[in-house]
């Protein structure tokens, strides 16, 4: 039996080009765009008709309602969720097709070694590349603006001549909102038309079809029992291991990422101790409240009546928790491309083309993050607000706003979600089949026939060597007493 590795069929339908990912893609994009213009046209229409500091209104309550106050903060409230969501679906949408460009360029250069990176800190080469260190900066201030701005629209209004409270929304901080929408879909969008997309699909199979089809990676012999962790040691036959590395250990960046998420959390931890050192109100469970009201406990002091000094504020401040929610994609992308992996040894096999929305809506670490990203963003607007006064529709108040309560909460939060994901990024998976965590490579290694549903398992007896891989049927577990290597390997490969 020849000893030569299975190469790509050379077909047209060899690998999911994924034009239902690449439609979807394009209509979010475009619903983005249509979101940001109305943002801009919204917010262009508030400021010359009420001035630099409008806010157009939206509901009124009776001051002598009792309830006016209460109804308000929910009001309030609600709706700076449902502004944090749909920023969040926005920005999501645009920056698939932005990682989906990236990732071309990288396989472009020779330099794309996973199928997910860090996409804000990982650039193509030459600063003024489309996808490159310049462009991706810009992005990700746009990105950090983009919550920020929309912790500022959503504000209470205050009507002395009705004698009235309502909902406004404030016209220069929406405005702003579209702006950085907009400039993230043209980056994306130039970004996209510079380069040649081989597959659209987010599958890490497709994409390693993908490049072996086009020449751009060759499977490597002997290595149908490395795992990825092995990249650096000699590769050759091995006995199948019982345990396989985590993701901590098999991908560099999956490190950086957690430690990010530890330094995130005692940053708030220690801004939220100084801030009730300094307000001399410690925290109590009487006092204690999810939303904040009149009697919060709360520090406050005031801003110049400029805008760009409570925007610079506010960047800075939410800054590290926009940076490292959006990195925390890394852990979760990781994680599902390794169980895509290891369902080729389950039953139903593992089908490489899927429905590219499935594994959001269907893998419980994917939709924890969904939730978290709004839902952490709103926990920061309730504890940390500048700016959302606004009395006859005009807002006014410049005063930084932070509540003692609501910055623990956030901060118990923060600590509940950085431990969550070091668990999954350490967590060890168990059995024989060698983990990939969607490092190309090894994929290519691993895969020796490709076929639209595939198991992996024991193929072949030897001497001295015996063969995995994976087949289009259902294959027997390996076994682990044995060594493998590539089928037909010779004696002279050294055993490690």
């Amino acid at each position: 039996m020849s000893g030569a590795k299975p190469t790509a069929d050379t077909g047209t339908n060899f690998y999911d080009r994924s034009l239902t990912s690449r439609r979807y893609a394009l209509v979010g994009v475009a619903c983005s765009s249509i979101f940001s213009c109305l943002c801009i046209i919204t917010g262009i229409f508030t400021v010359l008709s009420q001035g630099i500091m409008g806010a157009t209104p939206l509901s009124k309550l009776r001051l002598k309602n009792p309830a006016a106050s209460s109804q308000l903060s929910w009001q309030v409230n609600i709706l700076t969720l449902i502004l944090d969501l749909i920023v969040m679906l926005c920005t999501e949408s645009i920056g698939f097709v932005h990682g989906i460009s990236l990732r071309s360029a990288l396989a472009s250069e020779s330099r794309l070694r996973f199928n997910t990176n860090l996409r804000l800190l990982t650039v193509a080469r030459g600063w003024n590349n489309r996808n490159g260190s310049l462009l991706n900066g810009i992005w990700a201030v746009l990105l950090i603006i983009s919550y920020s701005s929309s912790s500022l629209i959503v504000c209470a209004d205050l009507r002395t001549t009705l004698d009235s409270v309502g909902v406004a929304i404030a016209g220069l901080p929406l405005f702003i909102l579209g702006v950085a929408i907009f400039l993230q879909v043209i980056i994306a969008s130039s970004g996209r038309r510079a380069v040649k997309v081989l597959t659209w699909s987010s599958s890490p199979f497709d994409l390693t079809a993908a490049l072996v089809h086009h020449t751009q990676l060759t499977p490597a012999t002997s290595r149908c029992m490395r795992r990825v962790s092995d990249l650096d040691t000699y590769g050759g036959p091995a006995k199948p291991p019982e345990t396989q590395p985590s993701a901590w250990h098999a991908h560099p960046s999956i490190r950086k990422v957690v430690i990010l998420l530890w330094v995130i959390v005692a940053a708030y931890a220690g801004w939220a101790a100084l801030v009730i050192y300094i307000s001399h109100s410690p925290l109590t469970l009487k006092r204690w409240s999810f939303l904040h009201n009149s009697n919060s406990d709360s520090m406050a002091y005031e801003l110049s009546s400029s805008i760009p000094e409570a925007w610079i504020l506010l960047f800075v401040v939410q800054g590290p928790l926009t940076l490292g929610l959006h990195c925390s994609e890394l852990i979760v992308n990781v994680i599902r491309d390794e169980k895509q992996w290891r369902r080729a040894t389950r039953r139903q096999g593992l089908r490489v083309a899927t429905n590219p929305l499935k594994p959001i809506l269907t893998d419980p670490i994917c939709l924890i993050l969904f939730v978290a990203k709004p839902f952490l963003h709103w926990m920061f607007a309730l504890s940390f607000e500048i700016g959302t006064g606004a009395y006859n529709e005009t807002q006014d108040s410049f005063s930084a706003w932070i509540f003692t309560a609501q910055i623990c909460n956030l901060c118990i939060a923060l600590f509940i979600f950085a431990c969550f994901f070091t668990f999954v990024a350490r967590r060890r998976p168990h059995g024989p089949q060698p983990a990939a965590y969607g490092h190309l490579q090894t994929l290519a290694n691993l895969v020796d026939e490709w076929s639209p549903v595939m198991w992996w398992g024991h193929k072949e007896d030897g001497i001295p060597y015996c063969h995995a891989g994976t087949s289009d049927h259902p294959l027997l577990d390996v076994k682990m007493n044995c060594i493998y290597a590539d089928s037909g390997a010779g004696p002279l490969v050294p055993l490690s």
